[in-house]
């Protein structure tokens, strides 16, 4: 009892005290139309003392904190709030908090550009839309075949867009040039994509109008951004009817490291030896390959990449000589390739970052010519190497708005051989940018950039300016409009014999609307391609070449719809011309086709947890060049249509806590016969269909990832 007594004296005694310490903090929150917010937490930063805002947006609480403090206003949806105030003279606070506008409102740059990224909104393709794309084959240019704007050229190398070459295209990793990201292939046998869809965590495909960090591409930009660390540490196995893949990815154990190694043998001999070709394999195709990978977070923000790999391939075929009736050609390749990529990022404080890149490569091509005991054979080697640095600078101004500046610089290395006949040449490439994206408001923004590029070689120097312009209309559509001069050097087989040229030239002009909801997206383009100096080599090699490309395109994709099925189809119509080569006037050329459609289908059913997939394809007639024709009949006759269905099958399962798919997938299920082309004999007496070597492809293999069950991201993705 007496004990209660002294308590309660001790508090009536020293109440008043602790009260006289403490001080009383008040105000009021608004937003920046002076409307009350309720439900604000306002603290003194790194302390519990603080409340929330009433309904009419007033607050009050008490804290035994003395001098110069922080306080720390924060509410969903609105930018945080932090103000230096001093406790000995206290006062009322009246905030304004800013809406925070969500990066889904927010308004981006589009015209031209399929982003394919998990941070964006817009994401088109995943690596995995990537791997179970029927037909594709896990090939990351084949599955963009199926997006607008793209051509089912598949008797050649490269991803042919809007009217362009292959070579027009270029690939990026992370920033850096990817010299050769093909295969080399045999003659109409062009080889696949070098790089494995899940190496990345982000693509954008641009098919024109995109930013000045990137150049040399005169029509499209693949650009690929690498992985960081892995989820957790996992190794790999596969086999399938042409070959087997090992790989591990070990993470460290402070979660701040990685490394990852993996080897993979193709051999298609067996299946040759069952499944006949159109022509007899001289060496049976065989590629050897090697990569390996490392990173690692030098701070909480910055990290460190390198990747590099290795492919040594050897293949050949005999053909029916068309020149000489009884005889067969010989066409034998041997390809040594080497790339490396070193990578660092890291913010460097008050809105600055730097993004900077080595990277070297090498690619050999040792070919063998020959029609057996006829000629004289013929040897062949190429040998091309890429050293290229790269740095860039990013400033944030503001939220959203930023500004990018940097140079990079190339040292190419082309060597030549034609039996004992050389050449060769060493070329030094400079390039400096700058570009900013400007966020008038939330829903409106602008880029303003340009590029300066110098080319050794080429002894010259250009300019190019680059503009775009996007309009968010509402939560979910938006309008980009886009301008841009685009150069890229001539190819290398003529710079070899005739340096000193000029640049070709490109300039785009595009429109496009899009609407990305939850459900689905809808996007309609339209664009038109100017080109000037394109490479003539007919009376002489020259820069005298034009040409242009216009067109429209449709992209619907819908994966919500229906449950557990995704699809999406897309439609371009092209109306190109051109007078290159050895072309006597603009016409269409041969790799374009006036109309394109592709319809993709994924359909997943969990009882069974199995995936199937369609893709069909369609395009027009190609013009092909008749010798036997009069000049004013060039490039007239066209090539019968295109058409092709790919089906795939992927059972999911766990074999001993491995996850394990099983894959079975067909190419031009339907049989149907394509014709890519014509070629004549020199006397214009004969001539022979351009056709598939293997009309039908079946694909047969297990993979199995011990580590990371991937089931899960299967079903997300749909």
């Amino acid at each position: 009892m007496w004990r209660k007594i002294n308590l309660n004296l001790f508090a009536l005694i020293f109440l008043p005290v602790c009260l006289m310490a403490q001080q009383k903090i008040t105000g009021k929150i608004t937003d920046s139309k002076k409307k009350p917010l309720p439900g604000v937490n306002i603290a003194i930063k790194d302390t519990y003392d603080g409340a929330s805002s009433a309904a009419d947006g007033t607050f009050s609480f008490t804290t035994d904190l003395k001098g110069e403090q922080i306080i720390s206003v924060t509410l969903n949806g609105y930018r945080p709030f932090e103000q230096k105030i001093n406790l000995n003279n206290p006062q009322v606070y009246n905030i304004v908090l800013k809406e925070l506008i969500s990066q889904l409102n927010v308004v981006t740059i589009s015209a031209g550009s399929f982003e394919a990224s998990d941070e964006r909104k817009g994401t088109v393709l995943k690596p995995l839309d990537i791997v179970s794309t029927a037909g594709a084959g896990a090939d990351i240019v084949n599955a963009l075949k199926t997006l607008p704007g793209t051509q089912q050229t598949n008797d050649r190398e490269g991803l042919f867009v809007r009217g362009g070459t292959g070579y027009e295209t270029q690939t990026f990793i992370d920033g850096l040039l990817v010299r050769n990201p093909f295969y080399s292939g045999l003659p109409d046998m062009p080889g696949r994509g070098r790089f494995s869809p899940f190496l990345f965590k982000g693509t954008t495909f641009s098919s024109g109008g995109y930013s000045a960090q990137y150049g040399q591409g005169l029509s499209s930009a693949l650009i690929l951004e690498s992985q960081d660390l892995p989820e957790r540490s996992s190794s790999s196995v596969g086999v399938s009817v042409i070959g087997a893949s090992v790989g591990v990815d070990e993470l460290s154990k402070d979660k701040k490291g990685s490394y990852g190694v993996e080897a993979d043998y193709t051999n298609l001999g067996p299946y040759l030896d069952v499944v006949k070709s159109k022509f007899k394999p001289s060496v049976n195709p065989e590629i050897i390959g090697t990569s390996a990978n490392f990173r690692r977070k030098t701070s909480s923000t910055g990290m460190l990449k390198f990747y590099g790999y290795g492919n040594w391939t050897h293949m050949g075929t005999y053909h029916p000589s068309l020149e000489y009736p009884g005889y067969n050609e010989l066409f034998e390749l041997r390809n040594q390739n080497v790339y490396t990529n070193l990578t660092y990022k890291e913010r460097l404080g008050k809105g600055w970052r730097i993004s900077s890149g080595l990277s070297f490569s090498s690619n050999t091509d040792d070919i063998h010519t020959d029609t057996l005991e006829k000629t004289a054979p013929t040897k062949i080697k190429n040998l091309s190497s890429l050293t290229q640095a790269r740095v860039m600078f990013t400033k944030s101004i503001g939220y959203y708005s930023s500004l990018r500046m940097g140079g990079e610089y190339q040292y190419g290395v082309e060597n030549g051989a034609f039996n004992s006949y050389h050449a060769n040449y060493t070329d030094n490439y400079s390039a400096v940018f700058a570009e900013g994206d400007i966020y008038l408001t939330p829903q409106l923004v602008g880029r303003v950039g340009g590029r300066v590029e110098h080319s050794s070689v080429l002894a010259k120097t250009n300019f190019a300016p680059r503009v775009s312009l996007a309009y968010k209309m509402d939560a979910y559509s938006q309008v980009s409009l886009a301008y841009g001069d685009y150069y890229q050097k001539p190819e290398q087989q003529y710079l070899r014999f005739k340096p000193n040229m000029d640049y070709m030239k490109a300039t785009h002009y595009i429109a496009s609307v899009q609407r990305i909801t939850g459900n689905y997206t809808l996007r309609v383009e339209a664009f038109y391609k100017k080109y000037h100096n394109l490479v003539k080599t007919s009376p002489d090699t020259s820069n005298g070449g034009t040409g242009y490309a216009k067109g429209i395109e449709l992209f619907w994709r819908d994966h919500k719809t229906f449950k557990n099925m995704d699809y999406w189809i897309s439609y371009s119509y092209l109306d190109t011309k051109r007078n290159y080569l050895t072309y006597p006037y603009e016409v269409q050329p041969d790799f374009a086709a006036k109309h394109t459609f592709s319809v993709v289908y994924k359909y997943y059913v969990p009882s069974i947890t199995t995936f199937f997939g369609a893709t069909y394809s369609f395009s027009t007639g190609r013009p092909y060049y008749n010798p036997n024709l009069p000049v004013n009949k060039f490039m007239t006759q066209k090539t019968m249509d295109y058409n092709s269905l790919g089906l795939t099958v992927s059972y999911l399962t766990s074999i001993k806590k491995a996850f394990t798919v099983f894959v079975l997938s067909v190419s031009n299920i339907g049989n149907f016969k394509q014709v890519y082309g014509y070629r004549y004999s020199a006397d214009k007496l004969r001539r022979e269909e351009i056709t598939p070597n293997i009309p039908r492809f079946v694909y047969v293999g297990m993979f199995m990832n011990f580590g990371i069950d991937r089931r899960q991201d299967v079903i997300n993705n749909l």
